[in-house]
């Protein structure tokens, strides 16, 4: 599956959410999806979480 129809696929099942369920579970799901995407990222390893702790910590990138 293309990246597009994946987002085609997303943004259709939010709408249908949006219009089922109200704003609030629209907003839970999208959520829940930004965390299940990130989780997919880190185990593809596409994420490096050791760089992110960094920044956040206020050590330096190698750069």
């Amino acid at each position: 599956m293309t990246p597009t129809v994946t987002g085609a696929v997303i943004a259709g099942a939010l709408a249908v959410c949006w219009v089922a369920f109200g704003f609030w579970a629209f907003v839970l799901v999208a959520l829940a999806t930004l965390v299940g995407a990130g989780i997919g990222w880190i185990v593809d390893g596409r994420v490096d979480v050791r760089a992110i702790a960094d920044a956040l910590r206020g050590r330096r990138s190698s750069s």
